[in-house]
């Protein structure tokens, strides 16, 4: 479900546009609005729904679940830590889902500046930067040897 924005509520921000992965939400030079510029390369995170303190963004059903005459309703809840979809039929039926923003608490997740320069030789290794000890584990699960047929 690609995303839109409603121009009377969006103020311009731009936080959707800092966020967005694909790089398609973009501010309009003359309006100072956020627009999406291609809706086809969405990536349907919804990253830009959740970031946008205006709740100016919203999303488009595909056809398939919602046809004709329906409408999807993506409301941010920042103090609640949720986002919600309400997506109303046009046969009057309503659906609403709720989920967290996120799995982990505000404020929980490191800057890449808080951890220690990696040394040259992790250049060469299959590891992320300060792998496993970021994870919190000892080793990193592996995948046992192919045994010969």
């Amino acid at each position: 479900m690609p995303t839109f924005v409603y121009m009377t509520r969006c103020d311009g921000c731009g936080q959707c546009v800092d966020i967005c992965p694909s790089d398609i939400m973009h501010i309009d030079k003359t309006y100072r609005r956020a627009y999406n510029i291609e809706p086809n390369f969405c990536w349907e995170c919804y990253s830009c729904v959740k970031a946008c303190p205006q709740h100016a963004i919203d999303v488009r059903g595909y056809a398939d679940f919602a046809p004709l005459g329906h409408s999807v309703r993506v409301l941010r809840e920042e103090e609640k830590g949720s986002i919600s979809w309400k997506i109303k039929y046009r046969d009057g039926r309503v659906k609403e889902f709720t989920f967290p923003i996120r799995t982990t608490p505000w404020g929980s997740i490191q800057s890449p500046s808080d951890y220690a320069v990696p040394d040259a030789n992790a250049l060469g290794s299959v590891m992320l930067a300060h792998e496993p000890e970021a994870l919190k584990v000892k080793t990193l699960p592996t995948l046992p040897p192919k045994k010969k047929v």
